[in-house]
Order: structure tokens, then C-alpha cells, then sequence
């Protein structure tokens, strides 16, 4: 068994955005299907699950202790890791492993008081590592922290999870381009704009990303509300492009 799941696909205000009235952001208060939460992921196997980031906040809710297998963290900017700060607390003897960047600061005081998580060692860049049912390489990316995304191998399936990111480093293209991506999943904020944002992709940076790196098919994530306004107002993609949503599961089994 293998899954990959997006736990949440929006920036950091999410949608609907808290005092906005925008149709975008309306449309999320009536339909919880067109809500995002904090940018964040998940792949589930035989083991068990391993998180992608920690950004929802309830995450002790939706998962027991046991399920949780290790942490895979792609940088320490808040709305991506404060699900962790409350689980940390947890009196299990067990700890859960914790994948990071190298970022020696890390967020508030989880690296003095990591409770039952247990903080590795940064991996080095492109570096592979092997864990039960799939690989990952990290790979180096563009944003205003440190910040790693990861190339996930299931099999002959591969995915490219890439946020928080303006662009790519030229070496992590040049990665992507030498391995067949199936599913590469980008950060995209906003929808097509000059100048584009400083620390994210508008639309038209991830798709040239996207041709680029010669992956088959792109979803978008880190989305704001101002991405589904322009989508619901007529705004277009090409063919291969996709919107990713809250809880949406993509699996190597689903691929024609």
C-alpha cells in the first residue's frame, strides 16, 4: 500500500482568509470543499503514516500516537510546523523521528524541548534515504528560509513535493529532469502577476518550472485565495495542470 495525501493546500492566511469577503473566500465558508488549510502532506503505507510538514493544527485529532512514523519537515516558518508544538508533550516513551533542515534556529523552543520528538541530523543535499515502502531525496529549494523539498520513489512512481519555493536552485533541476517525475507538486500562491511574489511562484513561474523540469503532470499547492478567485472568475490552465485540494489522494495505482 501507498497513497500520498494533501492535507492542506494553502498558504499561510488560508482559505476561506479570515475577514475577506471575497467570492473566493465566501464560496469556502459555505462549501468546506473549497477550503485550504496550511500547506502540508502526507504518505501512508503498511507502516503507517509520515507527515510532510505539521502545519494543521489538530493533527492529534485526526491521527493516533502509534500511526505516526516520522516527520518529514521542509522548513521551520510557523504554518508549517505548529501541529507539532502541542503532540510534543505526549507522556509515550516511543519517539517519532524528525527530518529537518539545516536550519540551526529551527521555530520557538522545539529544538530545547522536543518532547517525544526526536530531531535528526539535517541530510545532505540530494541525498537518498530509504524508508519502509519508499525513498526520498531532498532537494534544495528558493524561499526566505532554509528549505528542502523532497523527491518521493514508490517503485517505478516518482513525485516531486516542492514548497515552500520561488523557482528552483539549478541543481535540483537538473535532478528533476534526469528522473521520469510523474506527479510534481508546486508551490503557487498567485495567479499570474507582475512583479511575481518574492518568495513563492505566481502561476506563470510554476508553470514554466513545471515544462522545464519535463514532469508529466503539476499540482498546484500553497494556494491563496486570490488563485481561487482568478480560477473562479474564468482564469484557465493547460492541460496536465491541476488544482490540488484538501484531502485529495494521489497513488501510483491511478496512473493510466
Amino acid at each position: 500500500m501507498f497513497e500520498f495525501q494533501f492535507m492542506g493546500t494553502g498558504n499561510a492566511g488560508g482559505v476561506p482568509l479570515w475577514g475577506c469577503d471575497c467570492p473566493a473566500c465566501e464560496a469556502a465558508r459555505l462549501d468546506s470543499n473549497r477550503q485550504r488549510r496550511s500547506c502540508s502532506a502526507l504518505i501512508r503505507t503498511d507502516e503507517g503514516i509520515t507527515l510532510i510538514d505539521a502545519g494543521v493544527a489538530e493533527l492529534g485529532q485526526l491521527f493516533r500516537f502509534e500511526e505516526v512514523r516520522r516527520v518529514l519537515l521542509t522548513h521551520f516558518h510557523m504554518d508549517h510546523v505548529q501541529g507539532l508544538f502541542p503532540l510534543r508533550w505526549s507522556e509515550c516513551e516511543q519517539r517519532i523521528p524528525v527530518f529537518r533542515p539545516d536550519d540551526p534556529e529551527g521555530a520557538d523552543d522545539l529544538y530545547k524541548h522536543p518532547g517525544v520528538f526526536e530531531f535528526r541530523p539535517p541530510s545532505a543535499d540530494f541525498e537518498t534515504i530509504e524508508l519502509p515502502g519508499f525513498s526520498l531525496m531532498t532537494l534544495p529549494l528558493i524561499h526566505s528560509r532554509v528549505t528542502q523539498g523532497f523527491l518521493i520513489r514508490h517503485g517505478d512512481w516518482r513525485l516531486a513535493y516542492l514548497t515552500d519555493t520561488r523557482g528552483v536552485p539549478e541543481q535540483t533541476m537538473k535532478r528533476l529532469q534526469d528522473e521520469p517525475v510523474d506527479e510534481l507538486v508546486l508551490d503557487c500562491s498567485e495567479p499570474p502577476r507582475v512583479p511575481a511574489p518574492r518568495n513563492h511562484n505566481d502561476l506563470t513561474l510554476a508553470l514554466a518550472v513545471w515544462r522545464q523540469s519535463g514532469a508529466k503532470r503539476l499540482w498546484l499547492t500553497h494556494i491563496s485565495h486570490r488563485l481561487d478567485l482568478w480560477l473562479q472568475q474564468g482564469g484557465e490552465l493547460p492541460d496536465g495542470v491541476y488544482v490540488a485540494s484538501d484531502n485529495l489522494v494521489l497513488s501510483p495505482d491511478d496512473v493510466a
